[in-house]
């Protein structure tokens, strides 16, 4: 409890401060080639989230055009039609914030009261009034779908994912093809162990389960569920191929084994029916050590940003291995247009699958910041 309040503590502190608009104008003006990603990071031991822009083209700096500051490690963000932004805690998380860059009107919070945490990801429906967040009820452990007015932020529903440890979630495009089919959402369950009381220390690794599931987004009904063979094996970020038919899920390795998990593949693919591990060549996956962060996917093929090799791994859209690109303590990346924008300590890489990528510096008002998991095209 009194960590609760001093969280809370920190957050009237924090609402003090408000926005701090670092360029003028709306965030999500389209001015000429200008380029805006919703992101979050760490400078200075605070945490923000914001938008980032920069114009189109080679070295042109990357900057913060507006950003918010919230109390801890921010994780996963999502924009809505009306240009908010939705932030989350990274887990175990007890904030959700939406916020409206630029606007001048108050961000609108939401604090969890210890019996649940949410699990660093939001995500909203196509008209932007619901949203859907992965949590983890704090008694049983259990992970959960709720889901949450989007203007209120108030809970009108929640459904077992049928696992632990649920991670990101995205909508299933391959049932949206089918005439008349009620929309269906597609969940990560990391499938590690943890409690309160520790926080993010992993326990009982030889208890995982991870697994890929399909609700039903109007009942929460399940529809389907699949593993990998291999259940140290965390399904962790979610991204669809550009037709939407198959579905990369980047990987995190759990092995007591440390040459084991240094070769873990870091990519599976799902097709609808059946989950398949996608594995780099092997010099090329002792550097990797089994963590695949941020998921992407254009035209190109598949990317997993791989920040403890620092580099991209990329793979063509069947699977087949492509390269890694370099890029110090890389994490975020982001599709805008068909070109990958990807993330890292001291610049940013503009169509990052490309032969000549086009590098991005970090500007006066990103220089020490260090960017987390996560951005978004805006």
């Amino acid at each position: 409890m009194t960590d609760l309040l001093n969280r809370r503590h920190a957050l009237a502190m924090l609402g003090g401060l408000g926005a701090c608009v670092i360029a003028p104008g709306h965030a999500f003006a389209k001015t000429g080639d200008r380029v805006h990603l919703a992101a979050a990071w760490e400078h200075q031991g605070s945490f923000h989230i914001g938008v980032l822009s920069t114009q189109d083209g080679a070295g042109q700096a990357l900057q913060v055009h507006t950003a918010l500051e919230v109390p801890t490690r921010a994780h996963g963000l999502c924009v809505l039609p009306d240009g908010s932004v939705l932030g989350t805690a990274r887990r175990p998380g007890d904030w959700l914030v939406r916020w409206r860059p630029g606007a001048g009107s108050e961000p609108r919070w939401l604090w969890q009261d210890g019996e649940r945490s949410f699990n660093g990801h939001v995500l909203a429906s196509a008209d932007g009034r619901q949203l859907y967040t992965t949590e983890t009820d704090a008694e049983t452990g259990a992970s959960l779908i709720v889901v949450r007015d989007a203007r209120t932020l108030a809970k009108t529903a929640e459904w077992p994912t049928h696992g632990v440890d649920a991670h990101e979630l995205v909508w299933d495009t391959r049932g949206g093809q089918i005439q008349g089919a009620a929309p269906t959402l597609i969940v990560a369950n990391g499938g590690v162990p943890t409690v309160p009381e520790t926080g993010r220390v992993k326990r009982d690794l030889d208890t995982m389960d991870s697994s890929l599931v399909r609700l039903d987004a109007r009942t929460g009904r399940l529809l389907g569920q699949w593993r990998l063979q291999d259940p140290r094996l965390s399904l962790r970020h979610l991204a669809w191929s550009p037709d939407g038919t198959t579905l990369g899920i980047a990987l995190q390795a759990e092995h007591d084994d440390a040459a084991v998990k240094d070769t873990a593949p870091v990519l599976a693919l799902f097709d609808g029916t059946a989950l398949r591990v996608v594995a780099a060549p092997e010099h090329i996956a002792q550097g990797i050590h089994g963590y695949g962060g941020s998921m992407a996917a254009t035209p190109a093929g598949w990317a997993v940003s791989c920040p403890r090799a620092h580099g991209i791994a990329t793979f063509s859209l069947q699977g087949e291995w492509q390269g890694l690109v370099p890029l110090s303590e890389v994490c975020p990346l982001a599709v805008h247009g068909d070109a990958l924008w990807a993330g890292g300590l001291a610049a940013s890489l503009q169509d990052a699958q490309a032969a000549a990528s086009v590098m991005h510096p970090h500007g006066q008002t990103l220089q020490g910041a260090r960017l987390d998991n996560h951005w978004v095209a805006a």
